[in-house]
């Protein structure tokens, strides 16, 4: 199975035909079974010839983690440090670049160039075959800056309080999702991965059509990022924003059970901060376009 993140798609923990481990589950006693990731299997995993793999205990014949394995210590260390870097940058951001009217141009053009570097730095590590972990630092400090800017600017020209809310609303999110998806209340299998594939790309480019059409005709466009519609469309893509994070959890479970390297634990936080940037956007639009119409 492979996430709908660029991350995750470009160098998931999966097979190479990007849908065939959804639904193999371990064997008991380490047998090969449905399982296309089991140690010793010759296609199919990735990690099946690394000497981190699981093995079996002889205890209850469960699957055993090697020390250099993946842990979801090591996904939330790594992720606190990407998301700690965005928080910090936007933090300076938000105090050293003000946006009053003597400096909100040159405010924003530094927002814009730090934005446009985040994603240029993006992409260089989604076409990386290992994680780089200074590159995905690097983009967290650039995406950090756009945030602190623009999140600044919300605030002082829309409503003091809206900055606030959006992080409460993205942390409730992805609370939320992980429960749902630790009770299996989310099933993330082939028709989930589909449905989310099929809705993201119908949603950028409708987004894309949009942004085109204000670029030429000028306004906001076709009206898809403001008022109902740009409530509506926002909503969408928080709803969107949270499918990816079960898909993200997915690729995080995987890469644990199936004994990736820990080195992957970095491409896991720089798509896990992906995702949550993208709600965290969607979710201040939305916030600022209800609180603009009061």
């Amino acid at each position: 199975m492979r996430s709908s993140n660029p991350v995750f798609s470009r160098r998931g923990f999966s097979r190479d035909n990007g849908m065939a481990g959804f639904n193999a589950q371990p064997q008991a006693g380490g047998a090969v079974g449905t399982n296309p990731y089991a140690q010793g299997t010759a296609t199919g995993n990735p990690y099946a010839t690394n000497p981190y793999a699981p093995t079996a205990t002889p205890v209850d014949g469960g699957p055993q983690t090697r020390s250099g394995a993946m842990t979801i210590d090591d996904v939330v260390s790594r992720t606190a440090m990407t998301l700690g870097t965005v928080v910090v940058t936007a933090a300076l951001a938000w105090t050293l670049l003000p946006v009053d009217e003597n400096n909100l141009g040159k405010s924003y053009g530094i927002a814009i160039g730090a934005a446009l570097v985040a994603f240029v730095l993006a992409m260089v590590q989604s076409f990386k075959a290992k994680p780089v972990p200074a590159l995905i630092l690097a983009y967290a400090a650039f995406e950090g800056v756009f945030l602190g800017v623009i999140s600044n600017a919300v605030s002082t020209y829309i409503s003091p309080g809206v900055v606030a809310q959006a992080v409460l609303g993205t942390m409730a999110v992805f609370a939320g999702v992980l429960v749902a998806y630790k009770m299996r209340w989310i099933r993330v299998n082939r028709r989930f991965y589909g449905f989310v594939i099929g809705a993201a790309i119908g949603f950028m480019l409708l987004m894309a059509v949009n942004l085109l059409v204000a670029l030429i005709g000028g306004g906001d466009g076709l009206g898809l990022r403001s008022g109902g519609l740009g409530i509506l469309f926002g909503v969408i893509g928080i709803i969107l924003g949270a499918c990816f994070l079960a898909l993200d959890f997915k690729q995080v479970e995987d890469g644990i059970t199936y004994g990736a390297p820990r080195r992957e634990a970095w491409f896991a936080a720089f798509g896990l901060t992906m995702t949550l940037v993208w709600i965290y956007l969607e979710m201040l639009r939305v916030l600022s376009i209800l609180q603009g119409d009061d």
